[in-house]
This record gives structure tokens, sequence and C-alpha cells, in this order.
């Protein structure tokens, strides 16, 4: 067994879809980032991509490259998983945290628990997302941005 942690961020801008968890939230502003900025799928893959020793999205999937200007994180996520798969292991689990003062996204978790299971070819059971606010604190509690964390459980194959 392996364990990673992941941790990003992403300001809030108008213009843009709100992303989570590949669902789309709707409110009245998105994150800003090059792919379609998914806080919480990028989490998770640093997560993943650590657990298996395979340093982080940023060395996969960069800013710099236009191959991955606007491309959805729950493509970004598949192409995580096959790099975790030859590398020989497979998710146990995984729990992810995303802090955002706003929009209320209790009622988009189930979403986004089929849908991350339905790209990482696992049972809905093995994915757990949580959301909280931050009392009003800091960047995200001020509503300027959405952060989220993610830990996960790698198997060998």
């Amino acid at each position: 067994m392996r364990i990673g942690h992941g941790y990003d961020v992403h300001v809030l801008t108008e213009g843009r879809a709100l992303v989570l968890g590949g669902a789309e939230i709707p409110y009245h502003l998105g994150l800003l980032g090059h792919s379609d900025a998914d806080a919480a799928l990028h989490a998770l893959m640093d997560a993943m991509l650590g657990a298996a020793g395979l340093g982080d999205i940023g060395r996969h999937f960069p800013d710099s490259d236009d191959r991955f200007k606007g491309i959805s994180s729950l493509e970004l996520l598949h192409r995580t998983a096959l790099l975790v798969e030859e590398r020989g292991y497979r998710l146990g689990n995984a729990d992810i945290t995303i802090i955002a003062q706003a929009p209320k996204l209790a009622p988009y978790i189930p979403q986004m628990r089929e849908k991350t299971a339905g790209v990482l070819g696992c049972d809905v059971s093995k994915i757990n997302y949580k959301a909280t606010t931050e009392e009003k604190l800091g960047f995200t509690g001020a509503g300027q941005g959405i952060s989220a964390h993610a830990v996960v459980l790698l198997e060998e194959l």
C-alpha cells in the first residue's frame, strides 16, 4: 500500500464555469486556470501521482503546454490513472475535502463521487468528497478562491 496527499487552489473569477469533482456547479463565478481548473480533481491527481512516486500534475500536464488548455480534468484524471496503473498500482480509496465559502456543495457531492468513480473504474464507495467553509477566514473564506485536499491509498495490482 502507498499513501499520497494532494493540494490545489484556484482563484474565483467571472466568465468561467465552476467545475469541481467533474461536476459543473451553477454559480456566478468559476475557477481560473489553464485547464477547467477543477481544484478537487487536481488535488486528487497530485495525491495519486505522489503515492505512486510519479511527481505531480505540473510535471505530466504542464500549464505551458497548449495541449492541456481548456481540457477537462476528468480526462486528466483518466490519464493519471493510466500512469499509476503502469507503475503497478490501483486506487484503494480517495478522500477529498473542498474548501469553499460559497456556493453550498453538498447537493453536488453524489454527482462528484459518481463522475470520479466512473473515470477511475472503481466502485463509488471508494470515493469520498466533503465540503467545508473557512468561517469567512482567509482567501477562501473571503470568497476569493477555492482549495482542495486529497488523500489516497494505492494498492498493488
